[in-house]
């Protein structure tokens, strides 16, 4: 038996061997995957001279205002330490007083130092363990040379309002329009550099003054707002960025509505697009009607509904001058033609099947259903109009 015994020690042995280095690995991976789970955190911490036993405050930066985070009796030595946990970058304010503070660009794990005096703090400070808050420093000095420098010569130009020459005066007023434009270069230029930088948010809503905004060129817009939504698409700024940016599009594309038909010398851009029997029929044709515009996909729910309404409204006030030209995005001319027919869409339907883009495009047509009213002489009197108001409104047309 106890031959048995030592012959069976080796394998034992060797399978407790085994078991130990199964443990230490299980014990490494769950070191790790606790690692790993562990909560972000930030830490904010270092000394601020001057200002010994006084409180600093820590305010998260909102769109459109500040809340308080935190705040901290500076030691004896003017240190002092934040620590905090976010999801994304975002920006805060450390803050002496209301007047006296510095924004920082903080990311979920950075271990940020901050270094200052309390009498210039706001102006003259080190900031290490961010490269984003050194951007929004970055930022920040030169708006503020660039302002000193436009509030100097301002100055020159009010001082000597009654006494300068004209020539004088176009040399400082070209100064100006110089030192502005070397402004909007250098912040256009940064926003392109670090387009998945938070810093760039900040760049896009600097301001020279109260309502003349730095970066004007809504492609700067849209490449920061694509990018830093595709990667921070919770972020609260982020998202303000976006929905603005959309807004701004909008009202590009009127814009450009407005100057075609400045430029053309019309209120409606025409349309001449084949109908279901393949012959192209103009919308300039029906000049002297009053015509619904109504833009339109057989394949959208809301289309086809919004068409038995407007069978109603044909059959109404066709006989006082009402035509449908109804405009389809669709590209696939089988269910165009079905829809038609299923529908009883008894007035003039046109489509190139390829989307109608140019179309669509002319009269910014961003979602469908969609129409414009035109009157009698070709004028654009309202838009996207649905259910009683769309009846009323042609309905005051035709008396």
């Amino acid at each position: 038996m106890k031959a048995k015994l030592l012959f069976l020690c080796p394998l034992l042995v060797n399978i407790f061997s085994k078991v130990k280095k199964i443990t230490s690995i299980a014990i490494v991976l769950a070191t790790f995957i606790v690692g790993c789970n562990k909560p972000n955190g930030f830490v904010i911490s270092g000394k601020i001279t001057n200002a010994e036993e006084k409180y600093l405050y820590l305010d998260e930066l909102k769109v459109s205002s500040s809340i308080l985070v935190d705040s901290v009796k500076l030691k004896k030595d003017g240190t002092f330490k934040f620590i905090g946990k976010i999801g994304y970058p975002n920006f805060y304010l450390l803050r002496i007083n209301e007047k006296n503070f510095i924004t920082l660009l903080v990311d979920t794990t950075e271990k940020i130092t901050v270094y200052g005096d309390a009498s210039n703090f706001a102006h003259d400070y080190i900031v290490e363990g961010s490269p984003g808050s050194l951007l929004v420093q970055e930022l920040n000095n030169r708006l503020t040379v660039t302002k000193h420098r436009i509030d100097s010569i301002r100055n020159r130009i009010d001082a000597f309002r009654s006494l300068a020459d004209p020539v004088q005066k176009n040399k400082w007023n070209s100064e100006l329009a110089e030192i502005k434009q070397n402004q909007i270069r250098y912040s256009t230029e940064f926003v392109q550099k670090h387009p998945f930088s938070m810093s760039s948010v900040l760049a896009l809503y600097q301001k020279f003054d109260d309502s003349n905004y730095v970066i004007q060129d809504l492609q700067s817009l849209k490449v920061a707002a694509s990018a830093l939504n595709s990667i921070f698409p919770k972020s609260e700024h982020v998202k303000a960025l976006y929905a603005n940016t959309q807004r701004l599009m909008v009202q590009e594309k009127n814009e450009k509505l407005q100057a075609f038909i400045a430029e053309n010398g019309e209120n409606s851009p025409d349309i001449t697009l084949p109908n279901h029997n393949g012959r192209d029929i103009s919308l300039s044709s029906l000049t002297g009607k009053i015509v619904l515009i109504q833009f339109w996909s057989a394949l959208n729910r809301d289309s086809r509904f919004q068409n038995q309404a407007l069978v109603e409204l044909y059959h109404k006030y066709k006989s006082k001058g009402l035509e449908i030209y109804q405009v389809s995005v669709d590209t696939d001319r089988n269910a165009w033609l079905s829809a038609i027919e299923e529908d009883g869409l008894n007035w003039i339907n046109v489509g190139d099947m390829k989307g109608s883009v140019s179309s669509r495009n002319n009269y910014n047509v961003q979602n469908i259903p969609f129409n414009y009213i035109l009157d009698r002489e070709r004028r654009i009197v309202a838009r996207d109009l649905k259910g009683p108001a769309l009846d009323q409104a042609i309905g005051k047309l035709t008396r």
